[in-house]
């Protein structure tokens, strides 16, 4: 059986270096750490901090993980001592930054570690090859499962039992797109339907599936929820019903912090005409550019 080793100190020194001097923006480096395989709930428990504190809890965390995470750290810095050059043009000081991807590649090479990586790469290859069709099969399973289950859901007459369900298939839904969430919870004051980290945000949500669409004052509700949170939290409004144009137009107006999500929304998803991850990328996107809080995927 192959025994993998853990990085020196030297190299893992070297390689948080080129993590905080070579990159500039965090999300081509965090992409990185994907591909190697890195959880994505390691990545958003430490996406806030600057890439120097970023690379080194995450190399950390990987520590703690026996061989799979050791293998993972490897896969990192081989994919970076890969690059011949700096990915990013706008890197403030790229004479540092090349230099500390040179320094990187000798220690690496002196220590032998790329090597090890590579010797197996087939093996390595064709292992995450038939993991990631497992995977792929199985979220589609399950997709398919949610899909079916909301569907169920439309025949439902107990709207509060209904409203209930609603909550869990998000938080389904959210789980299987690896995206970490948080099922509903109280506080003293308040009830959350649920909460998820993304982008480096904080999203609380409220979840509605009753016959009328919501009015203003439970909108400014939940506004008030959003609002009474830390400056980097948002929100989620979730209505299978819709929203109202006037409704959704006063608080475009006010610059609001909320997203608007409905049943069609929720249904194009569902049936994977978008990605859950790229769905919220679309109507962030909407929203930080064009002030549009309600932006439905099926424009």
């Amino acid at each position: 059986m192959r025994t993998i080793k853990r990085l020196p100190s030297s190299v893992k020194e070297a390689l948080v270096t080129v993590c905080g001097k070579s990159f500039w923006l965090k999300e081509p480096l965090c992409n990185i750490f994907r591909e190697a395989g890195v959880p994505e709930d390691v990545i958003s428990e430490y996406y806030d901090e600057p890439k120097f504190k970023f690379a080194r809890h995450v190399i950390a965390k990987l520590e703690t993980m026996d061989e799979e995470g050791w293998l993972m750290q490897q896969k990192i810095l081989t994919k970076i001592c890969n690059l011949r050059n700096l990915i990013e043009d706008e890197v403030p000081n790229r004479n540092a930054g090349i230099d500390a991807l040179r320094n990187l590649k000798t220690l690496a090479l002196k220590e032998n570690m790329i090597v090890k990586v590579e010797k197996d790469k087939k093996n390595i290859k064709l292992q995450e090859h038939n993991d990631a069709i497992k995977k792929k099969s199985a979220r589609e399973s399950k997709i398919k499962e949610l899909l079916d289950k909301f569907n169920d859901l439309i025949k439902y007459d107990n709207h509060q039992s209904r409203g209930y369900s609603l909550e869990n298939l998000l938080y389904e839904l959210f789980t299987v797109n690896e995206i970490e969430y948080h099922p509903p919870y109280k506080t003293e004051t308040e009830q959350i339907d649920g909460y998820f980290h993304f982008q480096g945000f904080d999203y609380i949500v409220e979840a509605r599936w009753r016959k009328e669409q919501p009015h203003s004052q439970e909108i400014g509700g939940f506004k008030s929820k959003v609002d009474k949170k830390f400056q980097s939290t948002r929100g989620l409004f979730v209505s299978i019903m819709g929203f109202r144009t006037e409704v959704v137009n006063d608080y475009s107006k006010e610059g609001s912090k909320i997203l608007f999500m409905d049943g069609r929304d929720l249904v194009y998803i569902l049936e994977e005409r978008y990605l859950l991850q790229d769905a919220l990328k679309l109507k962030i996107e909407k929203a930080v550019k064009e002030g549009i809080i309600f932006y439905p995927l099926y424009s």
